[in-house]
């Protein structure tokens, strides 16, 4: 059989080719590696429709992308997090829920409510023209096209509108919204007498026997486990520590500055204010509206002080006119090219002839310049030095950095070579699993920690692989000695040992006489030692523990005085409210408690109504996703 095989192997090639072709003809070669790679797995469906796991992938790159250009600075770790990606997970679900809910209910956006809210939208004025269109400069300048934009506009004003109504239908009653706040921020004249475990521990001497059988408790010698820590030597191949022994020439240095001196000069910017006068839709209104933009110019002409105040009262640039037409100060590239070029060709107080834009007419008066000096050599010359050593030392790193990963893997049994090789020093500390609390440097970093504590780094006692533990900056570690986590033998932690003993016994006696003291109370005996009344509320609580507090506030007061007690910190609070009194109207006035009452029952209404559209599109995560960022969270918060 196997001779017959190997005799006919293109046989049986061009048989799989038969077998296989079909199937890349139907779903071709992209769906093909989908099929393959898991891409096409559903994690959620909406209305019978998978959301597949490339959609899952691409919703949390762009929600990444998002907060990385909100906040450049942000951990890198935190935005590859379990939470965040079962958070993007979860807003494309919701996404597809409200999609398909508009789609159900035929609900759509009109060119002319869209148009309206790009003119009128306050946040979008930035990105508005001189004639309230989208300026597609700065939208370029973003990353972005009108289209672009006035997709993502449709779309979100879409979604609004299943939600919206819900969240604007929600009304209450005054008397409601008075009786829930009234509730809420009820205040109470209270006494109060805490059992604190100090007066009792002095009456405690525990026996060996004593100690010996709570020390055996699992819970109570877990606190007295040793960290496991291992005692390490590493090596930081890093770019700052290269740029020191980096060598630039003042020739260089100067050649650099010759050649990028438009990099040392500061942008010209101009200042203008201008009249518009809107061009028309047919060659008769744009003669007509020509005509107009002459009369103005001619009379700004005659006398140019009444610029601001022709332009406040003729241009149809509604954004300007109200300021005089000033349009600020303004760099190359921010303006469309006709106008942008009249502009650079003025002088200070003159004015332009006549400009044609796709806007229309414009009468331009440049008000001011600013910028356009060049910095000289010397005032840069340490700022190119430094460039330029950064640059030699990035290319250094560079070369150094695969030499530097391949020998301490291949000599894997020693750092030394690599210090040698390198002219690095070998770096000694002790390391837990975890970053020391204010830990700086590679030592600060659990990607290094990790591989340090891996399991092949701790039996072999081999150099970890280079670890990129910063920006330009490699190191390799290799464990000496590894100390795992034991529980100490009692008679070396005994007098900590009876300290928790005897913390954990007077607190248990301090609970016992408070809870004594209330039964007493209860039945009619006033407690003595009771501090001074307070009136506490949630909105003042005073210095009163919050579990007190909110004890404090719970307790049946249908029969006054009524007594309560709770143990908090250790120690047992005993409380006796003596009054009720009406919520502070400072705190929240009848207005207030009726417009944020409203508010919540609104949001209220509207999750109410999203979960209801939820269910009956039966749009759910599949178990699986779930479970896999919630696997990679625990993972993620392990030690």
């Amino acid at each position: 059989m196997f001779d017959f095989v190997r005799k006919h192997t293109r046989l049986f090639q061009f048989a799989l080719l038969i077998l296989i072709l079909p199937s890349f003809v139907l779903l071709g070669v992209e769906g093909y590696s989908r099929f393959i790679d898991g891409s096409n797995t559903a994690v959620g469906t909406v209305d019978g429709r998978k959301i597949t796991q490339a959609e899952w992938d691409a919703a949390h790159r762009s929600q990444v992308e998002r907060m990385r250009q909100q906040m450049p600075q942000i951990d890198a770790k935190l935005l590859d997090s379990p939470e965040l990606k079962l958070e993007a997970l979860n807003n494309l679900l919701r996404e597809r829920v409200l999609f398909a809910a508009a789609q159900q209910q035929h609900l759509a956006v009109t060119d002319a409510v869209l148009e309206q809210a790009i003119k009128t939208d306050p946040q979008l004025a930035v990105l508005r023209g001189p004639d309230g269109k989208l300026n597609k400069a700065v939208l370029a300048a973003q990353g972005m096209t009108a289209d672009m934009l006035v997709q993502r506009m449709r779309q979100d004003m879409l979604l609004n509108q299943v939600l919206g109504p819900v969240g604007q239908s929600g009304t209450a009653q005054q008397a409601s919204a008075k009786l829930v706040f009234d509730a809420l921020l009820q205040q109470r004249e209270v006494q109060i007498k805490r059992f604190e475990p100090a007066a009792f521990a002095a009456q405690l001497a525990p026996t060996d026997a004593e100690l010996e059988t709570y020390y055996k408790d699992a819970k109570v010698s877990a606190r007295f486990k040793t960290a496991e820590s291992a005692d390490i030597e590493y090596l930081v191949l890093e770019l700052d520590a290269l740029k020191s022994g980096v060598q630039v020439s003042a020739d260089d240095v100067r050649k650099f500055y010759d050649e990028n001196v438009s990099r040392y000069t500061m942008a010209e910017e101009r200042r203008a204010s201008h009249i518009l006068i809107n061009g028309g839709t047919n060659a008769q209104e744009k003669a007509k509206a020509r005509e107009r933009a002459q009369e103005l110019l001619a009379q700004v002409r005659k006398n140019p002080a009444s610029f601001a105040e022709v332009a406040r009262k003729n241009s149809q640039d509604e954004g300007s006119a109200a300021r005089g037409g000033d349009l600020d100060f303004f760099a190359r590239g921010a303006m469309v090219k006709p106008f942008e070029d009249a502009a650079y060709a003025l002088k200070t107080g003159e004015i332009s002839e006549l400009v044609e834009s796709d806007f229309g007419f414009h009468i331009i008066q440049l008000t001011g310049v600013r910028g356009g000096e060049k910095r000289p050599f010397e005032a840069v010359r340490g700022e190119i030095e430094e460039e330029q050593r950064r640059q030699l030392a990035q290319k250094r790193y560079a070369e150094l950095a695969e030499q530097f990963s391949n020998i301490v893997y291949e000599q894997s049994d020693s750092l030394q070579p690599a210090a040698d090789k390198f002219k690095l020093t070998l770096q000694k500390a002790s390391v837990q699993r975890q970053p020391a609390a204010g830990a700086q440097g590679p030592l600060a970093s659990p990607k290094l920690l990790d591989a340090v504590f891996g399991a092949e780094s701790l039996k072999s006692k081999r150099n970890t692989e280079a670890v990129e533990t910063a920006p330009s900056q490699l190191v390799a570690a290799r464990v000496v000695t590894h100390h795992p986590a034991v529980v100490p033998a009692l008679a070396g932690v005994k007098d900590a040992v009876r300290q928790g003993w005897i913390a954990q016994r007077a607190s248990e006696l301090a609970k016992k006489a408070g809870e004594q003291a209330l039964a007493q109370a209860q039945k009619g005996s006033e407690p003595a030692g009771l501090s001074e009344p307070q009136v506490l509320s949630r909105a003042k609580p005073g210095t009163v523990p919050p579990k007190v507090l909110e004890h404090l506030l719970r307790a049946d007061a249908a029969k006054l005085p009524a007594y309560t007690g709770v143990e908090v910190d250790g120690a047992y609070v005993l409380a006796r409210v003596n009054k009720l009194l009406p919520r502070d109207a400072a705190v929240v006035d009848d207005k207030r408690a009726a417009e944020q009452y409203a508010a919540a029952s609104a949001n209220a209404e509207a999750q109410a109504y999203f979960a209801a559209i939820k269910t009956s599109l039966k749009a759910s995560i599949k178990p699986a996703a779930a479970a896999t960022a919630a696997a990679s969270a625990s993972a993620a918060s392990a030690p």
